[in-house]
């Protein structure tokens, strides 16, 4: 009864419906046969018009598959620096099957025969790109929908959402061009302009500020497109030096509402984001992060953290805390943020040994790495924004007196230093100096033992608090040592005073 209830309600449902068209019926995908066949009787009458067009349209780009085996065979007979025109082609389609309802091999002296004009051919090229894209469009909703219904433990729902925004990516990509030739004047106008922003900004830099004043002026920022390598041994401060980058770019981009900084995106594959955020906190609250875990704060602190909270949850700082991320998984969800928002200008990684590429390696890390910083250079570029990305350094630092860290030094070196646009490396002496308390020896003076332990005390009060960005390479700049100021109970590094007095005088 219940169904025979059912059944009879639905019969009275109207038919479905989007945007005017009935659902029950069946839809011929979107296509233009006439703008094909304009096109290509344009390219038949004059070869030119295939210079305009033929980094828009590829053969499969046509709806006909008869248009895009004409398309094809003109496009190889063009690039070989041959004529393509009814004569020249009629030999490849005279005993063509295909083309018998259309006339045979006179189809293709009526394309030619049928044009008017060429005047209007790039704008038949771009709808029928537009038209290839609504069929894509279609077919991988299609595709999207059938790959849901199917059941399958490998291909669990979160993996097939990651496949589908990829191939979205990929499709909205499709068409894109590389710049081509561009003029001197042209490319001088946009270094005027560049220029031009940098001096009108307070901090006078061209990039993506760092907050550092003297690694900005040594930098200009960090770039668009490049990839920055910060690197350095366990305890250096690798971590904290990439947090106070990322949050005082972001903040730069609110107090100066867009004018300067950036929003930031921050994978932190060796943190969770609640150890980030605490390390924030306890940073911009003045109280050691160490403290806040371990409960040893007072009731008034409290007081400081809700106010602090509020003021960086009005940062664009987003973190991803998701471990063992792949390449391409990281350049998803990047593209995802950068749709999302798009006042993204610069990525950070903490940090690139933890990431992971290809699976067709095995046990060969260098080749790994190897992709891993091409996919990373290759993404700065696609989003138009510097990746910085944290490194770890070999243990030979540890086995060589002088302790400053070398190129070499990095793991996997060779495709690291060869990808980077900046190497630069995070040095405190004040690490090494501390772990270095000198002991008399057996035929050593007391006298002479105090005069070297006293030697060692004065080192330690020169370097104590104080660390050095060491900038071993650098594509657009000189490269060189910036000394900064560490505080480390709130792991925070910020300018070094004495320096910028140095410096000005």
């Amino acid at each position: 009864m219940k169904t025979a209830m059912t059944q009879a309600a639905l019969t009275t449902l109207p038919a479905l419906s989007t945007h005017g068209h009935d659902l029950t019926q069946p839809r011929t995908q979107p296509h233009n046969v006439e703008a094909e066949q304009a096109l290509l009787g344009a390219i038949l009458v004059n070869n030119n018009v295939f210079e305009k067009v033929g980094d828009l349209l590829a053969p499969e780009h046509f709806y006909n598959p008869t248009h895009q085996r004409i398309y094809d065979a003109m496009a190889t007979l063009i690039q070989r620096g041959s004529i393509a025109d009814p004569k020249t082609l009629r030999g490849l389609f005279e005993n063509d099957p295909a083309l018998a309802p259309m006339g045979g091999a006179h189809y293709l002296g009526d394309l030619a025969a049928g044009v008017v004009t060429i005047i209007n051919a790039y704008d038949y090229a771009a709808l029928i790109h537009d038209l290839h894209l609504r069929r894509s469009l279609i077919n991988l909703g299609e595709d999207i929908v059938n790959e849901a219904y199917q059941q399958d433990l490998e291909n669990p729902a979160p993996r097939q959402i990651e496949h589908a925004e990829q191939c979205l990516f990929e499709l909205a990509r499709t068409g894109e061009t590389d710049r081509g030739f561009v003029r001197l004047d042209k490319a001088l106008t946009s270094s005027l302009r560049l220029a031009d922003e940098a001096f009108k900004r307070d901090s006078h830099v061209t990039g993506v500020t760092t907050g550092l004043r003297d690694l900005d002026r040594k930098l200009g920022g960090f770039q668009k497109s490049d990839l920055i390598i910060v690197a350095g041994r366990p305890s250096m401060g690798k971590t904290a030096l990439a947090t106070n980058m990322a949050m005082n770019a972001a903040k730069a981009w609110h107090e100066t509402e867009g004018k300067e900084g950036a929003a930031v995106a921050f994978f932190s594959l060796e943190m969770s984001s609640e150890q980030l955020s605490t390390r924030l906190l306890g940073d911009y609250a003045s109280v050691p992060s160490d403290k806040i875990r371990r409960g040893e704060i007072k009731r008034d602190d409290f007081t400081k953290f809700v106010e602090t909270s509020q003021y960086l949850s009005r940062m664009p700082l987003y973190i991803d805390d998701t471990p063992a991320l792949t390449v391409a998984a990281l350049r998803t969800r990047a593209r995802r943020l950068k749709r999302l928002v798009p006042a993204l200008g610069m990525i950070v990684i903490d940090y690139l040994q933890l990431l992971h590429g290809g699976t067709r390696y095995g046990d060969n890390r260098v080749q790994e790495v190897s992709e891993i910083t091409r996919g990373l250079k290759g993404l700065a570029k696609e989003l138009d924004v510097p990746i910085v990305a944290l490194s770890q350094l070999s243990r030979a630092v540890e086995s060589r007196e002088d302790k400053h860290p070398q190129l070499a030094d990095l793991r996997e070196s060779g495709s690291i230093e060869q990808d980077a646009d900046v190497v630069m490396f995070v040095y405190r002496e004040e690490y090494y100096h501390m772990r270095s308390e000198p002991a008399r020896r057996n035929d050593e003076s007391e006298e002479k033992f105090n005069t070297r332990y006293q030697r060692w005390m004065e080192r330690g009060d020169e370097v104590r608090n104080i660390a050095e960005i060491l900038i071993a390479k650098q594509r657009h700049g000189p490269i060189g040592n910036v000394p900064l100021h560490f505080d480390g109970p709130f792991t925070r590094f910020s300018n070094l005073e004495k320096q910028f007095a140095s410096v000005e005088s």
